[in-house]
């Protein structure tokens, strides 16, 4: 009974609804960077992304990729 009163008499709908909340104050940011072999690494973060940041996260995944690699050829 009382999801047909909800479907017989909508809420209103709010005109400031979902403002104020700060969302549309995140600003994402976003790199791509080429890792050898020919693949792509996208980094977004909320934080800045530093070049240093950016070539540690390429090398770890360029060292993740060379080992996988190297797991199916053996």
């Amino acid at each position: 009974m009382r999801e047909f009163m909800r479907a017989m008499n909508p809420a209103e709908t709010r005109e400031d609804a979902g403002s104020g909340d700060g969302l549309e104050e995140i600003a994402l940011h976003r790199h791509e960077v080429a890792l050898p072999g020919g693949g792509q690494l996208v980094v977004s973060d909320l934080e800045e992304i530093t070049p240093e940041r950016l070539d540690a996260a390429a090398e770890q995944y360029a060292r993740i990729l060379d080992r996988r690699s190297r797991d199916r050829q053996s």
